[in-house]
């Protein structure tokens, strides 16, 4: 969910403790009177393609998550991760876009990321929300999607969390060391014939309840202390084959972080979304996605919209400010 190459694990207890306070405050996120959740933004260009369903957030800040599609080529059908609970796929769920027909996010769109704080905050006036897959069902995907929204499914694609009702599918061979997180190891991402069926059963979730974009979480494991001898090549044919199964089932995928191989995998993803590259000095490095008519969705934790805005409202950036636990609270630029 957070920046993990920037925070120490006794940073992250810290940060997670002062998020739990701030985000008892509303889950409508209204911090500053002038500054709630609605973030009274109606004004961005509305994206392409046909809408679908469902979702809701998770309680544990700081946790990525998520799951689901169709299947792949080569991938069994009816592909479901062992643990996977029933009723992913709720009665009288319209299916996604077909595959060719993806939404293709623009640079402008205005966004909510919602993973923490109760139940999604469906009142603020945006064409794009980034919820958690697993703890959302297909009637907030519905209800979003009725309100003209374009909904984003966040899954984490590059570490295994013991919280997810899908956990015993990952064998221990899989699993390395603790990525900082409360119950989350790194996935060992060269295990390809392993993992892909896995991470197509979680997109396949994402699928069946209507999503129409995915947001792979901790998708740059190589540049961690993972505990596998992983390699720059290793994780771009692991990001690599997360694009491709989002793209067979229809659904765009976002590039998360990952700024070092940017230039490479920008023409495999359709958006990117970024943590704090304004803090770090590092926007420029993410405007590759602009040039090339692509969505940036783009949050800061610790800066003030006035210390970031300008700059990346200029480099045509979806920019905020959040909360770390990522509840509804938001300041937009």
């Amino acid at each position: 969910m957070n920046r993990r190459t920037r925070l120490l694990p006794a940073a992250m207890a810290l940060a997670t403790v002062t998020a739990l306070l701030v985000s008892s405050c509303s889950s409508s996120g209204s911090e500053d009177d002038n500054d709630s959740a609605d973030g009274n933004q109606s004004d961005s260009p509305t994206a392409t393609a046909p809408s679908t369903p469902g979702t809701t957030p998770p309680t544990d800040p700081g946790t990525p998550s998520a799951p689901g599609t169709t299947s792949a080529p080569g991938t069994p059908s009816g592909t479901t991760a062992p643990g996977t609970p029933p009723g992913t796929t709720p009665p009288g769920t319209t299916g996604p876009p077909p595959a060719g027909a993806r939404w293709q996010p623009t640079p402008g769109l205005a966004w909510q990321w919602q993973l923490g704080g109760g139940p999604v905050d469906q009142s603020v006036d945006v064409p794009v929300y980034d919820i958690d897959g697993f703890e959302n069902d297909a009637s907030v995907v519905a209800a979003l999607h009725a309100k003209g929204r374009k909904v984003i499914c966040y899954v984490n694609a590059g570490s295994w969390e013991n919280f997810r009702p899908d956990a015993a599918a990952f064998a221990k061979s899989l699993q390395g060391s603790d990525t900082g997180w409360k119950g989350e190891k790194w996935f060992d991402i060269r295990k390809l014939d392993q993992l892909r069926p896995l991470m197509a059963a979680r997109f396949d979730m994402c699928r069946s309840k209507g999503f129409d974009a995915i947001e792979p979480d901790t998708i740059e494991a190589y540049n961690q202390n993972s505990g596998f001898p992983l390699t720059p090549d290793d994780q771009l044919a692991y990001n690599r084959m997360l694009a491709q199964l989002a793209h067979e089932r229809g659904l765009a995928i976002g590039l998360k972080n990952d700024l070092d191989q940017i230039p490479a995998l920008q023409p495999d993803f359709d958006f990117a979304v970024n943590e704090e590259c304004s803090q770090f000095d590092e926007c420029d490095r993410v405007s590759p996605f602009i040039k090339a008519g692509k969505a940036v969705f783009h949050v800061e934790y610790k800066l003030d919209t006035d210390q970031f805005c300008a700059k990346t409202k200029a480099l045509g950036f979806s920019s905020m400010q959040k909360k770390l636990d990522l509840n509804a609270w938001r300041k937009p630029c």
